[in-house]
Parts: structure tokens; C-alpha cells; sequence
């Protein structure tokens, strides 16, 4: 379990990477992108946001371990992951990060 402190850092890459345009935003669509795994577009990691319901969580680590990919549950809510992610109102349970750097050192935070 990572510290406050590389927590705060892993949410500041995942701003950079929103700002980016290189996150992608919900359930649904990270689901789409897993399966189609798009040139430019391919998920190489995903956030979970700790309040998201049981099913959200159950379906993301599904996909998650069916593709390959790495996930992290993170220790923040939806909201805070919306925010950080740039929107405005409601909540974001999930987002999958687009860009290899930033994918790469989001991920070693959390090893």
C-alpha cells in the first residue's frame, strides 16, 4: 500500500494523462476499449476509485485479468477520481490510462 504522499503523486500522472487526452473515462468504455484495444487507444492500466458498487469493481477486474491488463483499486472515492480525471459533476468509478509512460510510472508507484 502505497503512502499519502505516493497516493497524491499517482493522482497528479493521472491528471497529466487527462490533460493529455490520454485517459479514458467509465466503466463502459474502458470495457469497449479492452475488447477492441484500438491502435493509439490500447488501456495499459486501470484505476478503480473504492467506493465504485461490487459489480463495477467485479467486472473491472474481470476484463482487467481476461486482457491482460494491470488494474489498481485505489484508496479514493469516485468523486475525488472525477475530479482528478476533469469532470466537473459526478463520479468516475474507473479510468484507463492510454499513455506508456505515465501508465509505467503510476504502476511502480503501487509495487
Amino acid at each position: 500500500m502505497p503512502s499519502n504522499e505516493q497516493q497524491q503523486r499517482a493522482l497528479r500522472l493521472l491528471g497529466l494523462a487527462a490533460r493529455a487526452g490520454r485517459v479514458i473515462s467509465g466503466v463502459p468504455l474502458i470495457c469497449t476499449a479492452l475488447q477492441k484495444n484500438a491502435a493509439g487507444k490500447k488501456v495499459l492500466l486501470v484505476l478503480s476509485a473504492s467506493d465504485a458498487s461490487d459489480n463495477t469493481k467485479k467486472r473491472i477486474a474481470d476484463r482487467t485479468a481476461y486482457y491482460g491488463v494491470r488494474h489498481i483499486p485505489l484508496s479514493v472515492d469516485c468523486a475525488t477520481l472525477a475530479h482528478t480525471v476533469g469532470k466537473r459533476d459526478g463520479a468516475v468509478a474507473a479510468v484507463g490510462i492510454t499513455e506508456p509512460g505515465l501508465a509505467t510510472a503510476i504502476g511502480e508507484l503501487y509495487e
